[in-house]
């Protein structure tokens, strides 16, 4: 079990954040800071109208946490003129101490930093609960999703994590259903990411599938799966051009940059059809894709490695300091800070979002935006996994699209 957010290889680290010309001259990538991105949503209209997120909580369960990351968000909130939001650290078990040491833990500290300050990125002024987990495996996570839900933490819960239907099993599978469910009658919505490995994934022992899975827990019906895209913007979040999916697998640059060797290696969107789910009431308009059975993702935001996002860290010690970081462990943050500003101006919890995604999406509604290409097929030694395709219309790449929040989070808290 691992997290799905990339990082930079050899932890770069810089006193302020990358800026795109720093980040093409030294690393041959982009880098973009918060202020863009959510320039690229359309969000500070609706800052200005003072919806931020405020009474809302968002919470973020992850692996054994940050031992830094209350620390981290200062400088990060400092540096981007965000105001600090109120941190809850809950621990889940009893989780170890940090060994800087340890790559597993290196790996959720890194992942916990993206989920947390991508999400008060776009919601700066919602509350912020971080589940530590004592373990690292898929049951541990769902067992500390099922306190999320029990002990009603916050009304959106972010999941920045994964693993195969088929690695886990049919029978594992059905056992935790149930928690996404419960979570739905108790009004909670709960948005996952679709998975960083196109439309393959590793199973139990690290091999690459050959034909295309889906990634659990982002199957559940009651999730909303959030895929990744490639934004085009200029230096002020201004859009160049229409959104690409998310697939860097065949770039060298990127390959060279994260793993260092040329690649390929599986780096995209994830997106296929679920082995274990029917097709849910709400895809019904777009069975012509899923056919009978669920498909994911459900809806896509930033999640590009040759486009990553600075965040702040120092829990490898020393002075730390700004990388980048990619992955659909962006998007998934930054779509539940999406619903926790609409949550705001519904003046209650949204729960489940996804039959008000496909019915806007089936109205024509601005607040879904089209994503003009790509493709989430990916290659490895000794394989190729041929994925799907950016069609008009659902997809298994991005689904209905990408998002225009100034016009999606009041259509979304109309259409609850």
């Amino acid at each position: 079990m691992h997290p799905t957010a990339q990082q930079v290889r050899g932890a770069f680290m810089a006193p302020v954040p990358f800026s795109d010309a720093q980040c093409e001259a030294v690393f041959r990538i982009d880098c973009h800071v918060p202020d863009q991105v959510e320039a690229a949503y359309n969000l500070p209209a609706l800052y200005g109208r003072g919806i931020t997120g405020k009474g809302q909580t968002i919470v973020v369960v992850d692996a054994f946490g940050s031992p830094t990351i209350a620390d981290d968000l200062l400088p990060f909130d400092q540096n981007l003129g965000l105001g600090t939001p109120p941190l809850r650290v809950v621990e889940v078990g009893h989780v170890p101490t940090f060994d800087s040491g340890n790559p597993d833990m290196i790996g959720w500290a890194s992942e916990t930093t993206l989920d947390v300050e991508y999400a008060h990125a776009g919601a700066p002024a919602a509350k912020i609960v971080l589940v530590e987990v004592a373990k690292e495996d898929l049951l541990h996570l769902a067992l500390a999703v099922r306190y999320a839900v029990q002990h009603k933490l916050g009304n959106v819960i972010s999941l920045s994590w994964g693993e195969p239907e088929q690695a886990l099993g049919r029978q594992f599978v059905s056992s935790y259903s149930s928690i996404f469910s419960r979570a739905a009658s108790s009004h909670i919505t709960i948005v996952a990411s679709s998975g960083d490995s196109g439309a393959s994934g590793q199973d139990n022992n690290g091999n690459f599938y050959r034909h295309p899975v889906a990634s659990w827990l982002a199957t559940s019906p009651f999730v909303t799966a959030i895929g990744g895209t490639k934004l085009n913007l200029n230096a002020s979040g201004a859009r160049n051009g229409p959104d690409a999916a998310w697939n860097d697998t065949y770039s060298a640059a990127v390959n060279e940059f994260f793993f260092g060797n040329d690649g390929p290696n599986p780096l995209a969107t994830g997106g296929a059809k679920s082995a274990y789910y029917g097709r849910p009431g709400y895809q019904n308009s777009v069975r012509n894709v899923t056919g009978n059975q669920r498909g994911i993702p459900d809806i896509s935001m930033s999640a590009s490695c040759s486009v990553a996002v600075n965040v702040f860290e120092t829990f490898t010690g020393g002075q730390g300091g700004w990388t980048a970081s990619c992955g659909t462990s962006e998007s998934a943050p930054m779509f539940a800070a999406i619903v926790a500003l609409a949550d705001q101006v519904a003046g209650h919890p949204l729960g489940p979002v996804n039959p008000a995604l496909y019915a806007l999406a089936a109205s024509h509604a601005p607040g879904i935006v089209a994503v003009a290409s790509g493709n989430n097929t990916v290659s490895f030694s000794g394989g190729t996994v041929h994925g799907y395709s950016v069609r008009h219309g659902y997809n298994l790449v991005t689904g209905l699209g990408t998002v225009n929040g100034r016009y999606l989070v009041p259509e979304l808290a109309r259409s609850a």
